[in-house]
């Protein structure tokens, strides 16, 4: 099968299951689980892929699945959706409304998974047809907002002989039919830290007795992110926000511990590597010169998401394909997490943006009750997802066999 006959494939098989597919979409939307807990959701995807003849196998904790199409000749491409909902209470006022109290996929998680349940079914019938000229791994990812759901999925195997990875999230700033791409870092890590200070408290009347622990936690809230601003490259935006400061019970008692804690953002790979060893440097300098204790818990989020160069060829290859001259837009580097950065690590592949703006419409940011999407946007994601997945098994070389072999 090549580009035409690709095309009229797709036109057909969305033909008769684009309204189907809006169903299951908003059935998930009805219905959200968070992260490790997406039970439901794992089993009507296992229910799908099963009644289309494919045999998917749940993950060890029985939430997100792992099912291959196609034989074990050729290369091996995997497609990934996630799959959990965020703690969030659903505003909108739609049928389709979250039926779950302080749940709501306010991220787009039940689009995603819902083109990749469609391109799960298109590939089952390319693949019954023989046209499928290898493999493809569909992964359909649990907790992405935890997150630790990619590392669940690589501890048992999912990404176990796959040549290349491609997935999508929903970008409420890009109109649907457009596809946001970008080669290198398109998102950013995302690390959280606490840091804890001790040290001998007392009468506000008397702070050269103490370790004036309220002025020392201070000086460390604004003496560490400044440090880090002249010790790191500022191309690689490493960065340290506060959320969370405690201290103190009475306003003339100098305590005797506090705490502060943010997040640690950063867009360069090999600074965010460096980024626990810098940050508890500094944090022992500052905390030093002014006598109290401070002991750092760093916890990590997620690497950024770097695209492989050829892996962006193939999904811009693809897309332009399958909707057109100029569904392709470029897209800035956000600072938010994504933990499909964990299988980039790993294997070489691609993250795209999946429009979901109504031309001219309202842009429901992400992480907000209110978000919603144009649901055109999941045939669009199928299209596109399912070329992708097909021109990368036909062709694993340079663009212009890519482009040649799709024409």
């Amino acid at each position: 099968m090549r580009g035409r006959e690709l095309r009229g494939e797709l036109d057909a098989f969305l033909a008769e299951t684009e309204q189907d597919l809006v169903a299951f979409r908003r059935d998930l939307h009805m219905h959200p689980e968070l992260a490790f807990a997406e039970y439901r959701t794992t089993q009507r995807i296992a229910e799908r892929l099963t009644a289309a003849g494919l045999s998917p196998s749940v993950l060890p904790k029985g939430t997100g699945l792992i099912c291959d199409v196609g034989s074990g000749d050729g290369p091996t491409i995997a497609l990934r959706a996630d799959i959990d909902a965020l703690p969030l209470q659903d505003e909108k006022d739609v049928p389709y409304r979250s039926t779950v109290a302080g749940a709501c996929h306010a991220c787009g998680h039940d689009v995603h998974t819902t083109v990749l349940l469609g391109t799960s079914l298109f590939l089952a019938q390319q693949a019954a047809a023989g046209s499928l000229p290898g493999r493809v791994r569909l992964i359909f990812q649990p907790a992405e907002e935890l997150p630790g759901g990619a590392l669940e999925v690589m501890a048992h195997g999912g990404i176990s002989g796959v040549d290349r990875i491609f997935g999508l999230h929903c970008d409420p700033r890009v109109d649907v039919g457009q596809f946001g791409l970008r080669t290198g870092p398109i998102t950013s890590a995302c690390d959280k830290i606490a840091v804890r200070v001790s040290g001998p408290g007392g009468h506000t009347a008397r702070p050269h007795l103490t370790a004036d622990l309220v002025f020392a936690l201070a000086k460390i809230l604004t003496e560490l992110p400044a440090a880090l601003s002249r010790r790191v490259d500022p191309r690689s935006s490493l960065s340290l926000v506060w959320g969370k400061v405690v201290a103190g019970t009475a306003a003339n008692a100098i305590p005797d511990d506090g705490v502060a804690e943010g997040t640690v953002r950063c867009l360069d790979e090999d600074a965010w590597h460096a980024a626990p060893d810098l940050i508890k440097s500094l944090l022992e300098s500052v905390a030093g010169a002014y006598g109290v204790e401070a002991t750092l818990d760093y916890t990590r989020g997620v690497p950024p998401v770097v695209n492989d160069e050829l892996s962006v060829e193939m999904l811009s290859a693809a897309a332009e394909q399958a909707l057109g001259a100029g569904a392709v837009v470029p897209t800035q580097q956000s600072l938010g997490g994504e933990d499909f950065g964990w299988y980039l690590e790993s294997i070489p592949g691609a993250f795209a943006r999946l429009g979901t703006r109504s031309p001219d419409g309202v842009t429901y940011d992400i992480h907000q009750g209110t978000f919603d999407v144009d649901e055109k946007a999941i045939a669009m994601g199928v299209r596109v997802m399912a070329t992708t997945a097909l021109t990368s098994l036909w062709e694993v070389g340079p663009l212009d066999s890519i482009t040649n072999a799709m024409a």
